[in-house]
């Protein structure tokens, strides 16, 4: 909305200096006709003195509308300047709230994640000190108590003949289980 009040009062005061600048040209250019009152002989000096009367009212009258428009142009030129003011202000003020909501969040985020660093540091620490008070020898001790199923080995599997009719009444075995160290 901004832009388009700032582009309508922009267009306007561009319509008004071309005005203005084409009444000063007529006005310029009008000048030149009391000059040639003076270089004139005195047959043309009636017509001339005709001449002249008209162009001082054209003058004229271009001088006031010049003068008019350089009023209206000045006008809209103060009204382009303030809004341009109030828009410069408008967005300044967006801007401003929009770095401070930026760095309120940033600010914000970073905090968290400061603390969450510092709780992962809290259990770090936690972790560190059970792991020093690991043992390994006491741990695999610990385990080897906890799940054994006795103190020897199981003994070996037999071959039994089931298709021969005389059963084998002694069967071949491996040599004595060994006991376990631990």
């Amino acid at each position: 909305q901004i832009e388009l009040i700032m582009e309508a009062i922009h267009k306007n005061r561009n319509m008004q200096y071309k005005k203005t600048m084409e009444v000063k040209q007529v006005c310029c250019s009008l000048l030149p006709y009391g000059a040639l009152l003076y270089l004139s002989s005195l047959s043309r000096l009636w017509q001339l003195f005709l001449k002249l009367a008209q162009t001082k009212s054209a003058l004229e009258d271009s001088d006031r509308s010049y003068q008019q428009s350089i009023t209206s142009l000045e006008k809209i030129r103060e009204e382009w300047q303030k809004e341009h003011i109030k828009a410069c202000e408008f967005f300044e003020t967006q801007e401003c709230e929009r770095i401070s909501y930026f760095r309120g969040a940033l600010w914000l985020h970073v905090n968290q994640l400061s603390q969450g660093c510092v709780q992962n540091d809290e259990k770090y620490e936690e972790i560190r000190k059970s792991l020093e008070m690991c043992s390994i020898e006491r741990d695999i001790e610990f385990f080897v108590n906890l799940r054994k199923t006795g103190s020897s080995a199981p003994a070996p599997v037999v071959y039994e003949n089931y298709y021969n009719a005389q059963r084998n009444v002694t069967p071949v075995r491996s040599p004595a289980s060994v006991p376990i160290s631990r």
